[in-house]
């Protein structure tokens, strides 16, 4: 019974987070696809550093060894992007030499961005994912009810950041919005996998909990500052300007919303 809860809870907030989120980003929000940039920047930001990082740090792990894996993880998901630019510019290198870095002339062209942030999104969403699951079916374990609360908590709290990664994964598949979708589900996807090894494992998991926490925290944080970011560094006008720290700063306070609606439970 309470595994069953455990499989629904994790399965409607992994997976129900990344529908809504889609139904918001891709519906009337589409058009302003620059304003979303920064939209995604301030929410992968604020899911750091208002959220993963502090829920880990209230553990009673060491600040140190949250600190060194905050940083292996930053240093992991940089090498992760050299390997993905690298093999890119393989395949490009027999197209002519002067092809060698043809992802940059493409991100400065057209807006497109390297692919390797979408790696280390979906790679940060899917170790994410796996920690709210364990989080969630703790929850479940602890009173039936706290689990219902704990998944609907994820499950809007997933929102802000998953509209975040759709639109960052939206333009790396050449704007598939069906394909960005599939991808984000499926880590989203990995929850219900978090749930039931959380369910079998509780005990012994659930002090890893805060790494796993500084780890997703630490893929967010490398995509919005070396992915996201750079982009918005281009020159702009007064207005321009505005607006991105405007849309910037909704990100964030999306984050905090939820955050403290989520913390209030």
């Amino acid at each position: 019974m309470v595994l069953m809860a455990i499989l629904l809870g994790t399965m409607a907030a992994g997976i129900g987070s990344v529908w809504l989120a889609a139904l918001l980003s891709f519906g009337a929000l589409a058009r302003y696809t620059q304003h979303m940039l920064s939209l995604a920047a301030g929410a992968l930001l604020g899911t750091a550093f208002l959220h993963l990082l502090p829920e880990a740090f209230e553990s009673q792990v060491a600040p140190d060894d949250l600190f060194a894996t905050l940083l292996v993880g930053l240093v992991f998901f940089f090498l992760l992007d050299k390997a993905e630019l690298w093999h890119h510019s393989h395949e490009h290198h027999g197209e002519g030499s002067g092809h060698a870095h043809a992802p940059h002339h493409h991100h400065a062209a057209h807006g497109h961005s390297h692919p390797s942030g979408g790696w280390a999104i979906l790679a940060g969403d899917s170790v994410h994912a796996f920690g709210d699951g364990i989080l969630i079916a703790s929850a479940f374990i602890a009173d039936m009810r706290l689990g219902f609360v704990a998944a609907l908590a994820v499950l809007v709290h997933e929102v802000p950041h998953h509209m975040g990664d759709l639109i960052v994964l939206r333009r790396q598949s050449a704007n598939n919005r069906r394909i960005a979708i599939v991808k984000v589900s499926l880590a989203g996807a990995v929850t219900a996998l978090g749930g039931v090894v959380g369910y079998v494992l509780v005990d012994q998991l659930y002090g890893y909990l805060p790494f796993f926490l500084v780890l997703a925290a630490s893929s967010f944080m490398y995509v919005a500052l070396a992915d996201l970011i750079p982009q918005l560094q281009k020159r702009a006008s007064m207005q321009e300007t505005a607006a991105q720290i405007a849309w910037l700063a909704i990100g964030i306070g999306m984050v905090m919303a939820v955050s403290r609606l989520a913390h209030a439970h």
